[in-house]
């Protein structure tokens, strides 16, 4: 499973980077406003940190208006995924996108076939938003599910599954079972996937015994 990081805090992502987790990042206009800078500025940026794929969303909801902020953000750097959301607009500029080289998120999926249509528009990715599925009292990770057995039916569908609005490691390990191919994650979430008790004891036991024999490595 790849792990994106879900997030506009450059410091955030070099930190995270730096441990050699970081498969790519996804960001949202309500991210990018936490981040208190240009949109365009924190994308190319990210991009530089970040080899892999750096999702960078349009925000207008017309299908012309929609293509033109794609091939602009397109054109901040070669690893700029475009998300547009999951509506007939939406998927028109994904298909032409794609046509033209462009990687394509397909966001704020919350059904199997709005993924199927994802898929047949030829989206680099699909955002299942499962969080927000379980805050309404359904059960998100059965989307996941079901969009992948969908999918394994059909071989020639290149569409990856990006599980988003993740809000916990279970979510992650679900999605992992599951064979999803990308996590989205804040990056509270990523850091505490290293986070276990008998880790955190053994670690402890260890520098306590290291620590009454007196010596040093270096």
């Amino acid at each position: 499973m790849k792990f994106f990081v879900d997030t506009a805090d450059v410091a955030e992502i070099k930190d995270l980077a730096a441990s050699g987790l970081l498969d790519g990042v996804t960001t949202n206009p309500s991210l990018i406003m936490k981040a208190g800078r240009p949109m365009l500025e924190v994308i190319k940026e990210v991009c530089s940190i970040v080899p892999g794929p750096v999702s960078a969303e349009t925000v207008s909801t017309d299908h012309k208006k929609m293509l033109e902020e794609g091939r602009k953000l397109a054109k901040i750097a070669k690893n700029v995924a475009v998300k547009v959301p999951l509506t007939p607009d939406g998927l028109k500029t994904c298909k032409v996108l794609t046509s033209e080289g462009t990687m394509v998120n397909v966001t704020l999926c919350f059904s199997a076939a709005q993924a199927l249509l994802a898929a047949k528009a030829g989206a680099t990715f699909v955002s299942p938003f499962v969080g927000r599925l379980d805050d309404i009292g359904q059960d998100g990770m059965h989307l996941i599910a079901e969009i992948m057995t969908i999918f394994r039916q059909y071989p020639d569908y290149k569409t990856q599954v990006l599980v988003a609005s993740v809000r916990h490691s279970q979510h992650v390990i679900q999605a992992a079972k599951l064979g999803a191919h990308v996590a989205t994650v804040p990056p509270n979430v990523l850091r505490g996937l290293f986070k276990h008790v008998l880790t955190d004891n053994g670690l402890k036991a260890f520098l306590d015994d290291w620590a009454k024999t007196g010596q040093s490595i270096l």
